[in-house]
């Protein structure tokens, strides 16, 4: 092959790359959110830390549960006021380390329009002497493939993770300041 040859094969490959990860599907997006709560860490976390209850999550209006909080054998499910449902698992919990990560089994993509979603609840000291709370997760969007459509774009993806966990850590605040 000529170096004029050779240079078109690499100019033509580079060009067409970008049109090849498109055409592969989804990628992995991430959503990290936090919040500072004016309470102690361990009032925080005993909310937080119960996995067998999500009630401070608006629109869940039931959770049902089992395993405590025994990895890979914990479940919950939560029940949501617009009658979806969503099935989650326990993967880690570290009481002393004060954070909790768990999958998502089963979710109605109306509902919520991502899959292989694992996400994560870390609850620390704050500098103010309050408590920072991280939520943050790596999804894919609920379409895998290339081309989705429009209600299972990344970002439709992301913002719906997004606000979730904004409304969910502001509705965690507001309790965990009245209590």
């Amino acid at each position: 092959m000529s170096p004029l040859a050779a240079l078109r094969a690499i100019v033509i490959a580079v060009a067409l790359s970008p049109l090849a990860a498109l055409a592969h599907g989804a990628t992995p997006q991430k959503v990290v959110e936090t919040i500072e709560i004016a309470a102690p860490p361990a009032k925080v976390w005993a909310v937080v830390g119960d996995f067998q209850d999500m009630g401070w999550l608006p629109g869940v209006v039931k959770t049902e549960g089992q395993g405590g909080v025994t990895p890979e054998i914990a479940k919950r499910r939560l029940f949501l006021a617009g009658g979806g449902v969503i099935d989650e698992r326990l993967v880690q919990y570290d009481d002393a380390a004060m954070s909790l990560r768990y999958i998502i089994e089963h979710v109605d993509f109306a509902v919520l329009p991502v899959g292989n979603l694992s996400a994560t609840l870390k609850v620390s000291p704050a500098p103010s002497g309050g408590t920072v709370v991280e939520w943050k997760s790596r999804f894919y969007r609920a379409f895998p493939g290339g081309n989705p459509p429009e209600q299972y774009t990344d970002e439709v993806a992301i913002k719906a993770v997004s606000e979730l966990f904004r409304s969910g850590l502001a509705a965690l605040k507001a309790r965990v300041e009245r209590e």
